[in-house]
């Protein structure tokens, strides 16, 4: 290797200029200083470390060329205190000079409202490691996802934005290399402004750049926005035993959260081994140059924060006034996007849902759980119904809109929506940890039998209640989310945390999807991008308006309107909501009032039908049948009429 020393410091910063160096060069870093664990210093310049503002990363790290540790492996508890000698850098990937020039012809952001977003969370790998119209050399990569079949399925199931699993350059850990696993979820980031080289089909020595901003360009042309996973809460390098790669050989103390009292070990809000130190002003500028890097130059939409209370903690709790939000609101570039986060970690008071400021959408896991316990039987359907219609008792009052909440029944982190029905425990043998991994606390239910079965009933079953919770989500005020593969009947076995699970437990079954279910998904989603009633910008109020009736109003099964008693009981398993299309309250770009169609929505989690008796005439005299999970009436229905609603189902009727 060509060694080139870097004498100039201004502001802290080393830097110097190498005239002549262009595209294709690879190098890496190595910083001498003093090697003292017990003060939190951990410099070793027998170690080659990737640089943190590296536009593209090689590849992976290789484990079994060189001991990537910054001391001598041993048993010992206090083997990280000798510092080792070896050199590593046959076993560290290089870093990449790029050349940034890209012909963006004419790109321009979809820029959806929130109020029209249908997110749909998906991994570049996994979506079309299996697709049939794909060929085999892209399958899997950034060019797989650009290629027009998979652009066209994404079209015509009609959602508006794709949420990728992370795509920052990962470093695989290394115990999971030693069971021949890796890191397939990707949330061990190791470059923050390098796309994953192992995502790209063209090349690893910075092609991977030009082929993820190919990308994006052609997600814009089919009108799809590209939300990024991006996690800047810890890093791959583990705890005080874990590797040296980057950040820990470059500045251990400023860019980790050490014990205030004994700095040889990390701050753990991630259950990671370490926590990222957005306190410390150049890890916060290394944040916010990563994030409008992704939007200026790569042209992304938004991003979701992985364990974003994590980022809020100033020195130990979650401050909602930290300097990381005030930095990102102050931002010209990033206040303009979309802003989702994940509000929980699992430190100390890390559950932050309804906490995160004004700008941001949360991953609404309230809305999750209370969803899942309805259509299982359980839970409270007072909560179900502050769930479905937007969670205003958890952002209303901050002065937030109803697209703080982003609604879901599942995601890439638990039970698929087939499992969720199919299973009442985890699976998780394939993982390597005697299924010890992975939550138990997943509300679902096999619904007569655990796993796959030949039983019609049980299946006739299965398909209804992923028909209840597809509809459920899509119909919900808020932003829907639908896990990828969702609405292919798409399973993982059981498995309820497949991060380590490269293969088919994860990846899309194109040849084994449900067409049934996808058609249903399709209609659904086409019906609330059609009826405004689905997409209000703000909260319902219950309150009687221009047109003579309220905006929403709840009514038994009998027809009349839901009491206390009705809502706190544990046995009220039934509702119905009456939805006005003429009390919507907002208007076009134009100043025109906005209109549309109004609908009745019944849902029936018992376990055997009920029969409903609709409304009085003057919320409507005719109702058309719109969508019905299970056994569906004849139409149209008058006012008063009774309605059969098969059990664990739910009908949804249009006034005509």
């Amino acid at each position: 290797e060509t060694r080139v020393e870097v004498r100039d410091v201004t502001a802290h910063n080393w830097h110097c200029y190498l005239p002549g160096v262009g595209p294709g060069q690879r190098y890496g870093c190595r910083v001498h200083g003093p090697y003292e664990p017990e003060t939190g210093q951990r410099f070793n310049a027998k170690k080659l470390l990737i640089d943190p503002y590296a536009k593209a990363i090689e590849g992976p790290v290789q484990w079994e060329r060189a001991n990537v540790l910054p001391y001598v492996p041993g048993p010992s508890e206090d083997a990280d205190l000798e510092p080792d000698d070896e050199d590593d850098a046959n076993a560290i990937p290089k870093c990449v000079v790029v050349d940034p020039t890209f012909d963006w012809e004419d790109d321009r952001p979809p820029a959806t409202e929130w109020k029209d977003t249908v997110i749909y969370e998906v991994h570049v790998k996994g979506f079309t490691q299996r697709h049939p119209e794909i060929r085999d050399d892209l399958r899997g990569t950034y060019a797989a996802l650009a290629s027009e079949p998979a652009l066209a399925y994404l079209r015509e199931l009609g959602v508006t934005a794709v949420e990728l699993l992370p795509i920052h350059h990962i470093a695989d850990e290394g115990f999971l290399h030693d069971r021949g696993l890796s890191n397939y979820w990707g949330y061990s980031s190791i470059g923050y402004l390098a796309p994953h080289a192992l995502y790209a089909a063209t090349g690893t020595g910075g092609e991977q750049v030009r082929e993820f901003k190919g990308l994006v360009k052609a997600l814009h042309r089919a009108g799809i926005e590209v939300i990024l996973d991006v996690v800047y809460n810890h890093t791959a390098e583990g705890n005080h035993l874990g590797p040296m790669l980057s950040f820990r050989g470059l500045d251990n103390r400023s860019y980790y959260r050490l014990m205030p009292d004994e700095p040889r070990f990390y701050m753990d809000f991630t259950g990671t081994g370490n926590s990222l130190n957005p306190v410390h002003p150049s890890v916060l500028r290394l944040i916010m140059d990563s994030l409008r890097y992704w939007v200026l130059e790569c042209h992304v939409d938004g991003f979701r924060f992985d364990l974003a209370s994590a980022l809020a903690r100033e020195f130990y709790d979650v401050d909602r006034l930290s300097a990381f939000f005030d930095t990102i609101h102050q931002d010209p570039v990033l206040s303009q996007v979309k802003l989702i986060a994940e509000p929980w970690d699992v430190g100390p008071g890390g559950y932050q849902v309804g906490n995160f400021p004004v700008l941001w959408a949360e991953w609404n896991g309230k809305y999750r759980d209370s969803v899942r316990d309805f259509w299982r039987g359980q839970g409270n359907v007072g909560e179900f119904a502050q769930r479905f219609t937007g969670s205003a008792d958890l952002y209303e009052e901050n002065g937030r809109d109803l697209f703080a909440s982003i609604n879901f029944v599942t995601a890439h982190d638990g039970f698929t929506l087939r499992d969720l029905v199919s299973y009442n425990g985890k699976h998780n043998e394939a993982n390597g940890e005697d299924s010890r991994d992975g939550t138990d606390d997943n509300r679902s239910w096999n619904l007569g039998a655990e796993g796959p079965t030949s039983d019609e009933a049980v299946l006739a079953l299965r398909a209804r209640q992923q028909r209840n919770f597809l509809a459920t989500l899509l119909l919900s005020q808020g932003v829907p989310m639908l896990l990828g593969g969702d609405e292919l009947g798409r399973t993982q076995g059981g498995n309820n945390n497949a991060w380590c699970q490269d293969n088919e437990i994860s990846w899309f079954d194109w040849e084994g999807a449900d067409r049934e279910l996808l058609e249903f998904a399709r209609r659904v989603i086409a019906l609330r991008r059609e009826h405004p009633v689905f997409r209000r910008t703000s909260f319902l109020t219950g309150k009687a308006g221009e047109s003579g009736l309220p905006d929403a109003w709840w009514f038994r099964a009998d027809g009349r309107r839901m009491t206390q008693r009705d809502w706190t009981s544990a046995e009220t398993r039934t509702l119905g909501v009456f939805l006005n299309g003429r009390e919507i309250h907002e208007r076009t770009p134009h100043g025109e009032s906005i209109f549309g169609d109004t609908f009745l929505l019944v849902f029936n989690a018992h376990s055997e039908p009920v029969v409903f008796t609709l409304p009085t005439r003057r919320f409507g005299s005719r109702w058309a049948v719109e969508v019905a999970t299970g056994d569906a009436p004849e139409g149209p229905l008058g006012a008063r009429a009774l309605v059969a609603v098969q059990e664990h189902s739910l009908l949804l009727l249009r006034r005509v």
